[in-house]
């Protein structure tokens, strides 16, 4: 619950940077890997970020968190982009990349084809998101349309196209 918060003021501090620059924060960690603790923030614009605006966010991004002493242990700040295989996390993302190649994991089995295989990973066409439901157009041999709860997904990534 702690770290909830924490995260909650960091994206509220982050906010008025990542709109000054243009940018859009697209996820949010803080975890601990070994003896350290990361802040891990990754940050995407229209046309892709650059080197500079990973550096120039972080710069601005930690002057304020140094300020605002949100984080009480110490840690290493982290900023880059989401990558080809970008997360997708927010309802808008799945409209932005309609016609992309995507992966999405249920947090339940499901059997969105009524063919009584049930699966939790679905990878597919992004046709768009409707009342609520995420839908696919599968590339595999099953092929046709289906239809994911967006509250049922637990991870939904870009996929890489060749």
């Amino acid at each position: 619950m702690v770290q909830e918060t924490t995260l909650s003021r960091i994206q509220e501090l982050a906010t008025p940077i990542l709109d000054a620059m243009k940018l859009e924060l697209v996820d949010l960690e803080f975890k601990r890997e070994g003896r350290d603790w990361f802040l891990r923030l990754f940050i995407d614009k229209e046309g892709g970020v650059t080197l500079d605006d990973c550096a120039d966010f972080s710069r601005e991004l930690g002057a304020v968190l140094e300020i605002e002493d949100v984080i009480e242990t110490s840690y290493r700040l982290e900023v880059s982009s989401p990558g080809l295989d970008r997360p997708l996390k927010k309802p808008q993302d799945y409209e932005r990349y309609k016609g992309r190649l995507i992966k999405i994991k249920t947090y339940e089995k499901l059997d969105p084809d009524g063919r009584g295989y049930e699966r939790k990973t679905f990878e597919g066409q992004l046709l768009g998101l409707e009342a609520g439901r995420v839908k696919i157009l599968q590339m595999d041999k099953k092929g046709g349309t289906i239809e994911v709860a967006f509250d049922g997904i637990a991870k939904a990534n870009l996929e890489i196209e060749f």
